[in-house]
């Protein structure tokens, strides 16, 4: 029931952009809790792989132009639960140190505009050992207003033209969430889409994701002649929408603009951006465009128009690389806004190989039909998706039951090859606030094994890790580990802890009398 009356905005000022800031201050890191706000289809290992080799590419092309000094910088905008970050970081390193060759020195800044986040990812554990080297740093950061980065490790203050090499932007589900202006396109006139809102009953004491699951949002055009106006900087492409769609509704990136031209200030040498989004960069996909519906997940976000940025840093002088197909899941874009950006081979050999011909809406693809399938699926298939998605934990640990009923059957190279994936995705794991207690996971199936010594490690990184919450499985899977590799002071001291836990469990009972006998 509403009992307000609707107000008119300007899109772009409408209330739910507060609504959506505010949902952001206040929830930090909690936003992300179990997919809240989804996380996975852009910050798994897979994605984190390709932008990592787009960004090598970048450092071996301005290495082999002779810039190879000067360090460059890599800020991700909204950087939310620093997932993204991580990976990127962690195969960033792998490559530099495989390859053994001469790059120009990088620095990578995670920024939000949520200050609690920046204070999370200062403490977070993963992010220690890219702290301590000196390539990872921290900065708030306001898309709208800022127009300089404060360097929160280091205490440095970037601002216009400080920068010597051109700027890396990553913005992965960032241009859908900010602020846009909405634009109807009909009979060769450019309108403004103004809003109406219609609050429910009592929304004074509604969180802002309740509120934005409640209010009610209609649209009523208004002609917008300044659109028109040879003053109006994105002039062009708004001639372009009225020559080629009629009966169109677009939402059109200011904001997202002009974040990217006060960021390009920083340099004396340009950007390249990095970009992933459920986006549209293709002309007709704007054509007889509804309304935008506001796609809610605590926050909310729309359809980020692509087409725009393309077409305004192309008419800059830019090369912009989008794929030439129609995407499915999300969208992955590059904008070498540099001199001369033809002249950076590698960044656009890496782009057509981890993007263009399979990239992470492919993945993503495969991701939601294996969910669906997984039970039908052998081991060989499992480990194989596994690879292909960079041994991601969140796949592991939803594949654990089905892992578990296939070991009876396992041949050793496949057992040896999971046990290699184990490893390699614990090395490169990133704790988030919904924690699972993956060595858990982990240590059981090496125990199904017989992986006593690597079962041990884990079981133990789960008992302390989990203190308040070890269940007397684990004591028992130590008790037999420590039994086969013959360390009965261990066994006994675990029995111990399970008959606390469980004092009527007779197998632990059985084992400590043949122990003490």
């Amino acid at each position: 029931m509403t009992v307000n009356p609707k107000q008119r905005y300007r899109f772009s000022d409408a209330p739910i952009w507060d609504l959506q800031r505010q949902y952001y201050e206040e929830e930090g890191l909690r936003a992300w809790n179990n997919d809240q706000v989804p996380q996975y289809i852009t910050s798994n290992p897979m994605i984190g792989t390709a932008y990592a080799e787009m960004i090598f590419g970048f450092l071996q092309d301005r290495a082999n132009k002779g810039y190879g000094t000067e360090p460059v910088m890599i800020v991700e905008l909204g950087a939310g639960a620093g997932r993204l970050a991580y990976h990127v970081l962690h195969e960033l390193c792998r490559l530099r140190d495989y390859a053994g060759i001469a790059l120009p020195p990088f620095r990578y800044v995670m920024t939000d505009l949520a200050m609690n986040n920046v204070r999370a990812w200062k403490k977070h554990p993963a992010l220690q050992a890219f702290i301590a080297e000196g390539i990872l740093d921290f900065s708030r950061f306001d898309a709208i207003h800022d127009t300089s980065l404060h360097l929160e490790m280091s205490d440095v203050m970037i601002r216009q033209g400080d920068l010597q090499q051109p700027l890396v932007i990553v913005a992965n589900y960032f241009f859908d969430s900010i602020p846009q202006e909405l634009l109807y396109i009909g009979d060769g006139q450019v309108y403004e889409a103004d809003v109406y809102v219609e609050y429910p009953e009592h929304h004074d004491s509604l969180k802002p994701s309740e509120l934005l699951d409640q209010i009610v949002l209609s649209y009523e055009h208004r002609r917008a002649p300044e659109y028109e106006q040879e003053t109006y900087p994105y002039r062009d492409v708004i001639a372009v929408y009225k020559e080629q769609l009629e009966d169109s509704h677009i939402v059109f990136p200011v904001a997202g603009l002009n974040c990217l031209e006060r960021l390009n200030k920083l340099s004396q040498h340009g950007f390249l951006l990095v970009t992933a989004d459920k986006g549209d960069h293709l002309l007709d996909s704007w054509k007889f465009a509804e309304p935008p519906l506001l796609t809610l997940h605590g926050s909310f976000s729309l359809t980020a128009n692509y087409h725009a940025i393309q077409y305004v840093f192309e008419q800059r002088g830019a090369a912009a690389l989008f794929p030439p197909h129609h995407y499915k899941n999300i969208n992955v874009g590059c904008v070498l806004h540099v001199e001369q950006p033809m002249d950076y081979p590698q960044t656009r050999l890496a782009y057509r190989r981890f993007i263009e011909r399979y990239g992470p809406d492919e993945f993503f693809s495969m991701k939601v039909w294996v969910d669906r399938n997984l039970e039908s699926m052998g081991l060989e298939h499992i480990l194989s998706f596994w690879r292909l998605g960079g041994y991601d934990a969140e796949f592991f640990i939803q594949s654990t039951k089905r892992i578990s009923s296939l070991i009876a059957d396992a041949n050793d190279e496949e057992k040896q090859d999971l046990l290699t994936g184990i490893q390699r995705m614990w090395s490169s794991y990133y704790v988030m606030e919904q924690r699972y207690d993956l060595a858990l996971d982990a240590g059981l199936v090496l125990f199904e094994m017989s992986m006593y010594e690597e079962s041990k490690r884990f079981l133990e990184i789960s008992i302390l890790e989990e203190q308040d919450e070890v269940v007397s499985t684990v004591y028992y899977c130590l008790a037999i580990c420590c039994f086969e590799l013959a360390l009965v002071q261990e066994a006994s001291h675990y029995l111990r802890e399970l008959l606390v836990l469980d004092p009527g469990h007779e197998e632990a009972m059985a084992l400590l009398s043949m122990v003490q006998a």
